[in-house]
């Protein structure tokens, strides 16, 4: 009880509402979460009829101020759906216009093959195996080799790099689902 008497007014209210629509238990918390809540919509409230009370060149607020400023928040933030019967028109009238017909057939249109996950987006770098009695050059080792003399600027860590690693991409296998 002595919990009670430190409580402010508001706060009982609240407590007292939560009881009359079943809420037995709930966090603390909760009360002060509604009293803010409610404070601040009053203040809304108030200051809106203020509004409305300067306007009309009222020296205070009166009881119609306050009235017209819930119903303009009433306005605002609550808004009623349109009847059934103008939900079934549009509905009659946006369903007479048939659909277009599908361009690529039956089924589900898929991406080309370049943008899927399934096409090959990387490259391994493999290290050739030398064999110290003969070396075999390659069409890309010749290749790389006129490259080289035809551009000077490439380091020679850059050439043995090319010369000691072999780069190859694949394409994993797509499964096809019938």
């Amino acid at each position: 009880m002595a919990e009670d008497r430190e409580e402010p007014r508001d706060a009982k209210v609240v407590k007292s509402l939560l009881e009359s629509m079943g809420v037995q238990q709930y966090e603390p918390r909760v009360v002060h979460q509604f009293l803010e809540l409610w404070y601040r919509y009053v203040v809304d409230v108030l200051t809106d009829a203020q509004t409305y009370s300067e306007h009309a060149g009222k020296p205070s607020i009166d009881c119609d101020d306050v009235k017209l400023a819930i119903q303009s928040k009433v306005n605002f933030s609550f808004s009623q759906p349109p009847p059934r019967e103008v939900l079934l028109e549009l509905a009659r009238n946006r369903n007479k216009i048939p659909l277009p017909n599908s361009a690529s057939g039956p089924g589900i249109l898929l991406p080309p093959e370049q943008d899927t996950l399934i096409s090959p987006n990387y490259q391994l770098a493999l290290p050739r195996r030398q064999v110290n009695s003969v070396v075999e050059e390659t069409e890309e080792e010749d290749d790389a080799e006129k490259t080289n003399a035809v551009n000077p600027n490439v380091s020679q860590e850059q050439r043995l790099e090319q010369q000691s690693h072999q780069k190859v991409s694949f394409a994993l296998p797509s499964k096809r689902f019938k």
